[in-house]
């Protein structure tokens, strides 16, 4: 329904912007991560997700599109909910994330407020087993272009499948890991790719 609003931060709370647009002010649940880049007063965007339930709707707003694509694919997961996803994402970066999927790190999941060893390893299993299966890159094209399951061998390996669970395309990482630098560290590879893709 909204693909993003674009307008002026008029209040900011704990896990909340409401940013004013046209007059209209739109509160927006929202991560530490994207607070930090608002200020009261000044202009805003956030890409936004509207989360329809029986009692109530609720807007979630993010400061880039990967953040939202993490917060999309976190509330896809079995036992996680809205509040969950912005918790993770309030405790890390989704390059962050990305890395804690594709190297099974647990204990950087559990550092976010309310999830537990049973949730955090939950998530990585069936985050893990859509990127496998292909189901996180857009259009349905699967990361390898085989469908069958990734195995990183290497750091140009590992980042290309933290950004395919990033939601980018098999030829979008290709061209973004063409003459990265893979001596620096994985974070570092995928900011670097990151950054080209983020080029107009």
């Amino acid at each position: 329904m909204f693909y993003y609003l674009n307008g002026t931060v008029a209040h900011i709370g704990p896990h909340l912007a409401v940013i004013d647009c046209g007059g209209v002010g739109y509160a927006c649940r929202t991560t530490n991560q994207t607070l930090a880049h608002l200020q009261k007063g000044e202009k805003g965007k956030l890409y936004t997700y509207l989360n329809v339930r029986e009692d109530a709707m609720e807007l979630y707003g993010f400061y880039s599109e990967n953040e939202r694509n993490c917060f999309e694919m976190l509330i896809g997961v079995s036992g996680v909910g809205p509040k969950a996803a912005i918790s993770i994402l309030s405790s890390t970066t989704p390059e962050g994330l990305a890395m804690s999927i594709i190297t099974g790190d647990e204990k950087a999941l559990t550092v976010a407020q309310g999830i537990g060893k049973k949730i955090a390893q939950r998530i990585i299993l069936e985050l893990k087993d859509k990127l496998a299966k292909g189901q996180l890159s857009p259009g349905g094209e699967s990361y390898g272009g085989t469908g069958v399951t990734v195995i990183p061998e290497n750091k140009s390996s590992e980042a290309a499948a933290a950004l395919a669970v990033l939601g980018y395309s098999q030829s979008e990482i290709a061209l973004a890991l063409k003459d990265v630098d893979m001596e620096q560290s994985l974070e570092q590879i995928i900011r670097q790719a990151l950054k080209k893709m983020m080029k107009p």
